[in-house]
């Protein structure tokens, strides 16, 4: 108890000693001052601490990854593992065990942490610099880090992306514990950069960004203006580079590393996804700090790029394989999907980002979208097993070399499992918001949140079944009388927008309004950028209730994404469904949705870890081969959430459903 208070206070004092420098306006509740009750969530993240943190650890160990500190501080060896990022492995996970760690104590876990962050010391140089992929032999690199250091930078030696996990990854640890230990490590790296890059100095764009994430958190921590400066510096270098513009090949006309022009020229998120989320969060976070307009103007464009004409229904991003990249607009096809989990993951980080910046409920939209769909797919519901792609159709007729029919318990490349680890324990902090009186509540999760108002204690506990059923209470309880302005988000999805833009709609609107009781009576409310604004005098145990009604709403595409023209996605809430074999005779491409199709919805406890289920009569196409005959057939088909295919076996999946029976694709292999 004596440590968590500790722990309370140090963060509290933290974010005093930052509270006077310019910054986002809005300011996320932390998640160690958020406690959640939920199954949904809760279960997740106790998954992630028992199940998914180990086995991350024991892969690291069990592939070489941690060998590789060992002989980097012998300057002897082989490097072992494939890819010079292979170190943000064991960086990420320490992160995520870190988080773990501020809200659940575990001794034997933060000894191990402890010797894992000695063995990362030990393979740091003497002058800070700390990449194994060069130490274990300097004169003899791996090849893709080159023969100097930095050399190969701006390509894909990665010194500076595990430099900016690293940095995550000790700001993190020194946030949950109190602990230097891995922060001075970082600190002494840091400065090697500063010393090294700048005006004057080395000037590169970082090949794979996350550095400058990575020291807008140690500026944060420091508040050394060297730090922040450097991470402007880096995000400038871009578009500096001369680059073969004539070329449609994305590496060479520099536009796979968001390099081909100035980032306040940029106007369509472009190039590798995972790279560039990151980018605009670190664009998002600079600006922020240092109020560049500039900045600002190019992210807003790119963002609406982004969400009008490059993401897919359920919320993921980087539809190209080739490059792991965002393909033209539009551009957004089914059955070659790529779709890596690591963009959604940066897609949260770049959409909280834009909240704090704006106070818009749409990047909240987006975020939640992501959350509940395209980024938790990508970890089964065992806690070790992942995608690294997630796919949109899967069918027994066609194959791809980037489809994954099932989850993996590891990669070669295993960024993504990693990520996971340190976004999981992470998701408290997304629930709350605060700007001086104004308290916001975006995410719907059972659970308590603590903050201060003008100096007074306030709690709010929260209690629904999310996302599930549609009622949701609030508690309202400050330490004495308050005058404070609750915003409570109303999803895009209750107000007619599948997503904040014209990219998928929904074929019948509703003209329902949202009911909201203080203590049981009916209150009048402002909207005011997508939240519910409810300004009074609070007192203890005040009571907030509304109900966002779940109907079965039928999403249709753009006519411009031409691989969904005549389909329907099926949503509810904020999930996305899809169609598995397992529940359908085996298959899933010959369902057919027609316009008059009635839903019912079912929860089903003992299926999946507990979802609510989709049933409808629909059409069946059926081939006999035998008899050479197409015929179709009513059938009941049952729809699941998204997130939890492929845990159940391989087998056919589909978002997307035909209304009717248009033409039938000849298979004659």
């Amino acid at each position: 108890m004596i440590k968590k208070i500790c722990l309370l206070a140090l963060v509290s004092c933290w974010f005093a000693a930052n509270a006077q420098k310019q910054d986002y306006p809005i300011q996320p509740v932390p998640f160690t001052s958020v406690k959640l009750t939920d199954h949904f969530w809760s279960s997740r993240i106790e998954t992630n601490r028992t199940v998914t943190i180990p086995a991350s650890f024991k892969r690291c160990d069990s592939t070489g990854r941690i060998k590789n500190f060992v002989m980097a501080a012998e300057h002897k060896g082989k490097f072992c593992t494939v890819y010079p990022f292979d170190d943000t492995d064991i960086y990420k996970t320490i992160e995520g065990a870190s988080y773990s760690l501020a809200v659940h104590p575990d001794a034997a876990l933060a000894k191990y942490v402890d010797s894992l962050i000695a063995i990362v010391g030990r393979a740091q140089e003497p002058d800070g610099y700390l990449y194994t992929a060069r130490s274990i032999n300097p004169v003899h690199p791996l090849s893709a880090a080159g023969p100097e250091r930095w050399i190969n930078e701006g390509k894909l030696s990665h010194e500076l992306y595990n430099c900016g996990h690293m940095f995550e990854a000790a700001a993190a640890h020194f946030m949950a514990t109190g602990q230097r230990n891995f922060l001075n490590i970082a600190l002494k790296n840091a400065d090697l950069l500063v010393k090294t890059f700048g005006p004057g100095k080395k000037h590169v764009a970082p090949g794979h960004e996350i550095v400058e994430m990575g020291l807008v958190r140690l500026y944060r921590i420091t508040g050394k203006t060297d730090y922040l400066n450097l991470a402007k510096f880096f995000i400038d270098q871009r578009g500096i580079k001369q680059y073969d513009k004539n070329s449609k090949n994305p590496y060479e006309n520099g536009v796979y590393f968001q390099d081909n022009e100035p980032v306040v020229d940029q106007d369509e998120a472009a190039g590798h996804a995972v790279r560039a989320m990151y980018l605009y969060s670190g664009m998002t976070d600079v600006a922020a700090l240092t109020g560049d307009t500039a900045y600002i103007k190019a992210i807003d464009k790119i963002w609406n790029n982004m969400v009008t004409k490059k993401m897919y229904v359920q919320g993921s991003i980087g539809a190209v394989g080739d490059g792991e990249r965002f393909g033209d607009n539009y551009e957004l096809p089914n059955a070659t999907a790529y779709n890596e989990t690591c963009a959604a993951i940066g897609s949260v980080f770049w959409n909280q980002r834009m909240f704090l910046l704006h106070g818009d409920s749409k990047y909240i939209d987006v975020m939640e979208k992501t959350l509940y769909n395209g980024l938790i797919s990508g970890v089964g519901l065992d806690g070790k097993s992942f995608f690294y792609t997630n796919a949109m159709q899967v069918t027994d007729s066609f194959n791809h070399p980037d489809l994954e029919r099932e989850r993996s318990g590891w990669f070669v490349c295993s960024c993504c499992p990693t990520n996971v680890v340190r976004l999981i324990p992470s998701i408290p902090g997304y629930i709350y918001a605060q700007n001086g009186n104004d308290v916001y509540v975006n995410l719907f999760i059972s659970g308590t949140g603590n903050l201060k108002v003008n100096s007074k204690e306030l709690k709010i506990t929260q209690q629904n079944n999310y996302p599930w059923d549609g009622g949701l209470a609030f508690t309202i309880d400050p330490s004495s009388a308050m005058e404070m302005t609750l915003k409570i988000r109303i999803p895009g999805w209750v107000q007619n927008q599948a997503i904040p833009s014209t990219l998928y709609s929904y074929q019948q609107l509703s003209a329902q309004k949202i009911e909201i009781k203080v203590n049981g009576k009916l209150v009048d409310y402002q909207m005011k950028n997508g939240y519910a604004v409810i300004s009074k005098k609070w007192k203890k145990n005040d009571k907030v209730e509304l109900t966002l009604p779940m109907d079965v709403q039928r999403v249709a595409a753009n006519m411009a994404l031409v691989d969904d023209i005549g389909k329907v996605a099926l949503q509810r809430g904020p999930l996305m469904y899809c169609a598995e074999w397992k529940d359908n005779s085996g298959k899933a491409s010959n369902l057919v949705v027609p316009k008059n199709t009635v839903f019912e919805t079912a929860y089903e406890p003992s299926l999946l870890n507990g979802v609510t289920v989709l049933k409808a009569t629909v059409k069946s196409v059926n081939v006999d081969e035998a008899a050479q005959t197409v015929t179709t057939e009513n059938m009941t088909m049952t729809a699941i959430p998204y997130y939890s295919w492929a845990n159940r076996g391989k087998g056919e999946m589909t978002v997307w459903f035909p209304e009717k029976v248009k033409y039938i694709e000849l298979i004659t292999k």
